[in-house]
């Protein structure tokens, strides 16, 4: 049996009707432009590089996946810059945020263990096992451990989104972009910020519990106390 074809869509053959389409597609394309700007106004003067980022007690790095344990090359690179502005005296403590929702897949040991290995101290790295997104990293840093001032790092797709979001949670950012090979992931990870941008947006406005919450932890306040030890 055939299947009919299908139509095309009929465009309106009136005036009106033309000048409503267009002013229907106009205002989808602004809708889906909204929390791109949104991110590009509030991010726009807080991006820094390693070089010339105010010195800040704090730095979170965000969790970027695991490849067989260890961290991958994008959070790697993540977790070098935080160790480069250890070393230039330019942070004092390390907040890793990452997964560990399972007991095979933990981000935040294996940054961790990274850290320590590139001249980090253990005592200047502070673990958040429940940064299951960007937004979750945020508001716990806040409200967690206590942060009111920090130096986000990131890749350079993600950190403006990083940034407008700690910024809405109350945590007052500069935003470190790392560099990266634009590979595959890369762009997937650009794609991806274009959905994520959305989803950034809804939660800047209606300001969602963390999937975790959980009591204060005093990991930030006894890693400062430890540099007068």
């Amino acid at each position: 049996m055939k299947l009919p074809r299908p139509r095309a869509p009929r465009l309106p053959r009136t005036r009106a009707g033309q000048r409503r389409l267009v002013q229907a597609v106009m205002g989808a394309c602004v809708l889906a432009l909204l929390p791109a700007t949104w991110m590009y106004v509030v991010a726009g003067d807080r991006l820094r590089t390693v070089a010339d980022v105010p010195r800040t007690e704090v730095a979170v790095v965000f969790g970027a996946g695991l490849w067989d344990g260890e961290p991958s090359p994008y959070l790697a690179h993540r977790l070098d810059a935080a160790a480069r502005l250890y070393r230039a005296g330019r942070i004092e403590v390390v907040l890793v945020t990452g997964d560990n929702s399972r007991e095979d897949y933990d981000e935040p040991d294996a940054m961790r263990a990274y850290l320590t290995g590139h001249g980090v101290p253990d005592a200047r790295i502070v673990s958040d096992y429940a940064g299951f997104d960007t937004w979750d990293s945020c508001v716990r840093a806040k409200k967690i451990f206590g942060v009111d001032r920090a130096v986000l790092i990131s890749q350079g797709f993600h950190i403006r989104r990083a940034v407008a979001l700690c910024e809405e949670a109350g945590v007052e950012s500069y935003g470190v972009g790392v560099d990266a090979r634009h590979d595959v992931t890369w762009y997937y990870g650009g794609s991806r910020e274009i959905l994520a941008a959305g989803k950034a947006l809804l939660d800047a406005v209606i300001e969602p519990d963390p999937r975790f919450l959980g009591p204060k932890e005093p990991g930030i306040a006894r890693a400062l106390a430890s540099r007068d030890r």
